[in-house]
């Protein structure tokens, strides 16, 4: 979702940025930038002291700063630039969506909403509905259950390394990766099968998918 439903890693930032300062940490800049497509629990181990983990939570710590995010992004919050028009050729095509992000549920439902694109999926796997968080393929493997299909059969969209190589263990027939989060030279590293700005150009997506 994060950097594939919306480009919204400055909104994150800027969330982090309040949320640290009112907990006086430094440094957190640094460690966000290898945590992306990780769950929030892992993110609040990697970046706030332990002493404030033990007193709040790893949860209540995610909760009060997703909800700076939501608040924040409200006003603003678009889809990444030709995504309705390719989830509509989707639906055209009869090929059923599924949203797997290591986001809360309260972030899916906020983007989905406001987006207006909830009704263009069929299943959405949030990070709190599964044990495990990319880079583990739970997510990937439950949302695949759950559309009733098998990992093979499936084409993932990430903009991540813990997406990437969630969605490779997976065993997803493709990955396509878009550079919104990361550069193109980041994720030529990757095993991503094909990589994109945006939807904007659909035809090299749609080609991947003739081909699968």
């Amino acid at each position: 979702m994060d950097g594939v439903l919306v480009n919204n890693t400055e909104v994150h930032i800027k969330a982090f940025e309040v949320f640290c300062e009112r907990y006086g940490v430094k440094g957190w800049k640094e460690k966000l930038s290898t945590a992306y497509g990780m769950g929030n629990d892992d993110i609040m181990r990697l970046i706030m002291p332990e002493e404030v983990i033990r007193e709040k939570g790893t949860a209540a710590l995610g909760e009060e700063k997703e909800a700076l995010y939501r608040e924040i992004y409200a006003p603003t919050i678009v889809p990444v630039n030709g995504l309705a028009s390719l989830l509509e050729a989707f639906q055209k095509a009869g090929i059923r969506c599924a949203v797997g992000s290591s986001g809360c549920k309260d972030n899916v439902d906020f983007v989905l909403s406001h987006c207006h694109i909830q009704p263009f999926f069929d299943v959405a796997v949030s990070g709190d509905m599964v044990t495990h968080c990319k880079p583990n393929p739970e997510i990937y493997l439950t949302a695949a259950e759950r559309l009733g299909v098998n990992p093979e059969e499936c084409i993932i969209f990430e903009d991540a390394k813990a997406g990437i190589e969630a969605a490779h263990r997976a065993g997803a027939a493709a990955i396509v990766a878009l550079a919104t989060t990361l550069e193109r030279s980041d994720l030529q590293t990757t095993v991503a099968d094909l990589i994109i700005d945006d939807y904007t150009d659909i035809r090299p997506v749609e080609e991947l998918m003739a081909s699968k």
